[in-house]
């Protein structure tokens, strides 16, 4: 099955980069790429691409706007939207995430983690890369560290093993092999700890886990 993608983002040489790099794998195509996030949001809503790789500073609509509408709460059908940066310590990237975004990555990452990120979306997961996102989160939960908030249904201890896991950078795959479980195990244990915090996705978890002091 082809992922279908969208590029956004205000540099030509960023899109055309972009672009080639994606285009050259047998299992992507990309179907639009935009310079701007009006468009971006006009384009997705009308191509539904499986995969939105949008930047962060982009004309008429920013990145983080364009997020919040294409995969914000509330959304029906919300698609899946990964967040390009050239900043590792920028907190618009910490919203985006907030606002719906499955993944992001740096500008400089190079062409492998791009290409992860983008079929991690596809799948329905979100690329935690243990040199970024977690850096990323500790920074913005470090000014911000709260109590978990109370549950009238709380994780058990297993689940919370899960979370200090996901909230590291560990794949499902990892996860399963550290606490000897099965994959499909690991997937249950997922789905219930999205349903007692109120996530959607694996990076909701981990911003969940360093705010609320779980992992340090």
């Amino acid at each position: 099955m082809t992922i279908r993608v969208l590029i956004a983002d205000d540099q030509q040489l960023v899109r055309t980069g972009f672009q080639m790099i994606l285009d050259a794998q047998p299992d992507m195509e990309v179907v639009a790429a935009v310079s701007d996030g009006a468009e971006a949001v006009s384009e997705a809503r009308r191509l539904r691409p499986d995969v939105c790789l949008l930047d962060i500073r982009m004309p008429k609509l920013d990145g983080l706007e364009v997020t919040r509408v294409l995969a914000g709460p509330g959304v029906e059908n919300p698609m899946r939207v990964v967040i390009v940066t050239t900043f590792d310590l920028d907190e618009y990237v910490y919203g985006a995430l907030r606002s719906g975004a499955t993944g992001f990555l740096l500008k400089d990452s190079g062409p492998t983690l791009l290409i992860e990120a983008v079929r991690a979306a596809a799948a329905g997961d979100a690329l935690v890369s243990p040199s970024i996102t977690v850096r990323l989160l500790q920074h913005l939960a470090q000014p911000r560290r709260r109590a978990a908030p109370p549950s009238n249904d709380p994780l058990t201890d297993r689940e919370l093993d899960v979370v200090r896991l996901v909230a590291r950078g560990r794949t499902n795959q990892e996860v399963a092999g550290e606490l000897f479980v099965s994959l499909s195990t690991v997937k249950t244990h997922l789905g219930s700890i999205q349903a007692k915090l109120g996530v959607r996705n694996r990076v909701e978890i981990a911003a969940w886990a360093w705010e609320s002091g779980v992992v340090s």
